[in-house]
């Protein structure tokens, strides 16, 4: 779910944090992934016609494969260095949302049986994307495919959306991309939405800077976690009646939780029993990430080429021209994004207009006063 209405919100209330770009825009630029929206996006959009995905001879769903396979080398030729962040344990406080996502998908798996017996197209296309789960199995193929790739993958200890802000945070990318909300809550200092749809839908970019939004709301970071833990979020209910604009209204009035559960008219708004909006808190401050001393140097490499087609072709039923094709594309994409950013082959300059403060050496002072001296009697010039 990530976030509940928070695009809305900042598109309303804090528009100047929010730019649309162009996909070529970032070129050279190392971006975090979260791989398992990437991967669910992928299962339901790509090669489905009503409920049906596509499958190698066996059976397989191979959707997952096709996508991140093609979306990742259109990443690649357009010079991006992709970083895919896998999740890991979930916290234990996310387990009440992870039940309500069973329970939903079964409900949905109820009412696609009812929509296949009448034939309604419709309710059939809209009730199985709604079963889609994505699998441990999904997830090691994408890991197996993009090792083989050449293209980096960090296996988050808890959150993926935690880990790419972190690695966002600490400057080992430019960017996280996703489609959930949840990383700027996080503190990710850039947030990008949009970058894995398909060319198909020439949709823009949508980037996101926390400090601009920070800056347009006139919030503090522990303010706007505040907020979007009242908007809604995975890791506790929220108060009923409260929605994103007057969750805002009241953190802008109150200044935190606590303040506002001390001042709200409890007859209209319901508050949770027991409700650990607190440790909602911690979890956005400190979630569980790995720290630079425990990440891996990120490096990318050319594409194992033999293990590229034995995975695809050989045991996922690919066209073999089409892949062996894929691959050209990858090493021509690793060679021209290996150039850089234009900007990276600048220093800056310093500005003639603000003087330089020179370090002084003994004697500098009597040399510089000695100097305005000479040139008040007007010292003549040599010939």
């Amino acid at each position: 779910m990530g976030i509940k209405g928070l695009t809305k919100l900042l598109a309303d209330n804090a528009p100047k944090a929010m730019k649309e770009q162009k996909f070529e825009s970032y070129f050279g630029r190392k971006i975090a992934i979260d791989a398992s929206m990437s991967i669910y996006q992928f299962l339901i959009v790509v090669g489905r016609v009503g409920t049906e995905m596509l499958t190698n001879e066996a059976g397989e769903v191979t959707s997952h494969l096709q996508g991140m396979f093609t979306r990742t080398i259109r990443l690649l030729e357009a010079g991006i260095k992709p970083v895919y962040v896998f999740d890991g344990q979930p916290p234990e406080m996310k387990k009440q949302e992870l039940a309500k996502r069973y329970e939903k998908r079964a409900d949905a798996t109820g009412d696609l049986e009812e929509a296949m017996k009448t034939g309604n197209k419709e309710d059939i296309e809209k009730f199985s994307k709604r079963t889609v789960k994505v699998t441990k199995q999904h997830n090691d193929d994408c890991k197996r495919l993009l090792k083989l790739m050449g293209v980096p993958v960090i296996e988050a200890p808890s959150e993926a959306e935690a880990q790419c802000a972190a690695l966002c945070k600490s400057g080992k990318v430019y960017a996280v991309a996703s489609e959930d909300m949840d990383s700027l809550t996080f503190g990710a200092p850039r947030f990008l939405r949009h970058l894995m749809d398909p060319s198909s839908r020439k949709v823009p970019v949508m980037e996101f800077e926390i400090s601009k939004i920070l800056e347009e709301l006139n919030l503090t970071m522990d303010q706007f976690i505040d907020l979007c833990i009242l908007s809604g979020c995975d890791y506790c209910d929220s108060i009923r009646g409260i929605g994103g604009q007057t969750a805002l209204k009241l953190i802008r009035q109150h200044g935190s939780i606590e303040n506002i559960l001390e001042n709200i008219n409890r007859e209209r708004y319901q508050i949770p029993d027991d409700w650990p909006y607190q440790e909602a808190r911690q979890l956005f401050k400190e979630p569980e990430v790995y720290t630079d001393a425990e990440q891996d140097e990120i490096k990318w490499a050319a594409p194992d080429e033999e293990g590229l087609i034995t995975f695809l072709v050989n045991e996922n039923g690919f066209n073999s021209d089409r892949v062996t094709k894929a691959i050209e594309k990858i090493k021509a994409a690793k060679n021209k994004s290996s150039q850089g950013r234009l900007e990276a082959f600048f220093k800056p300059v310093a500005n003639p207009t603000v003087p330089i403060k020179r370090k002084e050496t003994p004697g500098s002072a009597v040399k510089e006063a000695a100097n305005k001296k000479s040139k008040a009697g007007g010292g003549k010039k040599k010939k």
